[in-house]
């Protein structure tokens, strides 16, 4: 039953909002949105810092897909995730545990970001194997501590400049970059990329590196076509997975046996893209009082 002097509207927005909020942040996460953005206290980045603008978009949902699309190209950062993590078991755990970690250092309380960065330092200790041809691998490796951040900050940088509210300028981007890279160093980056220039320079130096692998093409069919959600969210899902997919490079389609369409992804695809995207940033934008 609607409350009274609420509107039907009103409510089907604070629902939808709620619901959205629960599938990225987790069940617990209304208690640690009010720790991250009510506690007291200095901050790494300001309110209007370029970063702030970037991650507190919902263009970031498309740029998470991606992100995670571009990810699986890297033998042992796919390896790492299906030994340790589990791309099938805990989707929804780890889009949680990403999105806090995120949120924290973004817009949470110096000591809060630095305990977060502390925490996943030391996970990624743990996180240790070998991979098919008996390369080790480890997740504190700091070459693919970096593969990981730039595949992230590239896909979170496209997806804000195709769907976010309002698209950074060339100092904006730069500043993102730059500013993303303070947070990487901390979790063990070495010199991660500070302008956009000098991202898609790192991106093109880890091609010789990136193959499909049969992993990587199983986690792509899972996320495409097999993700544990109810029938009436698949359909809106899918709609952010094909924006996702259409800011993947070219070169990425055939091997990960995505579909390439390219005037289809400049129209349809974007239109509906942004559609999505504007729908959950209206539905997860408080009302005003």
């Amino acid at each position: 039953m609607t409350p009274p002097g609420t509107t039907p509207v009103r409510a089907v927005r604070e629902r939808l909002g709620e619901a959205l909020f629960l599938r990225v942040a987790g069940p617990d996460g209304a208690k640690h949105r009010d720790r991250i953005h009510g506690r007291p206290g200095p901050r790494w980045f300001e309110p209007d810092s370029a970063i702030a603008r970037v991650h507190g978009d919902a263009s970031m949902f498309v740029g998470g897909i991606r992100a995670l699309l571009l990810q699986t190209l890297h033998p042992a950062a796919m390896t790492a995730v299906s030994e340790h993590s589990g791309f099938r078991g805990d989707m929804w755990g780890r889009l949680a545990r990403t999105s806090r970690f995120l949120a924290v250092t973004t817009f949470g309380t110096a000591d809060d970001a630095q305990q977060a960065v502390d925490m996943v330092r030391t996970i990624h200790t743990r996180i240790t194997g070998t991979m098919d041809d008996g390369t080790p691998y480890a997740a504190s490796d700091p070459h693919l501590l970096l593969w990981v951040h730039v595949a992230e900050v590239d896909s979170f940088l496209r997806a804000h400049q195709v769907y976010g509210k309002h698209p950074l300028d060339q100092v904006g981007r730069d500043r993102y970059v730059a500013e993303a890279a303070e947070v990487a160093r901390r979790l063990g980056v070495l010199d991660p990329p500070t302008t956009e220039a000098e991202l898609a320079e790192v991106l093109d130096a880890f091609r010789p590196e990136l193959r499909a692998t049969p992993q990587a093409r199983e986690a792509i069919s899972y996320l495409l076509f097999r993700p544990p959600l109810p029938l009436a969210a698949r359909a809106p899902y899918g709609v952010l997975v094909a924006a996702a997919v259409g800011l993947m490079p070219r070169w990425t389609r055939w091997p990960l046996r995505l579909p390439w369409l390219p005037v289809s992804e400049r129209t349809v695809v974007r239109a509906l893209g942004s559609l999505a995207t504007g729908t959950i940033r209206w539905a997860m934008t408080p009302p005003a009082r």
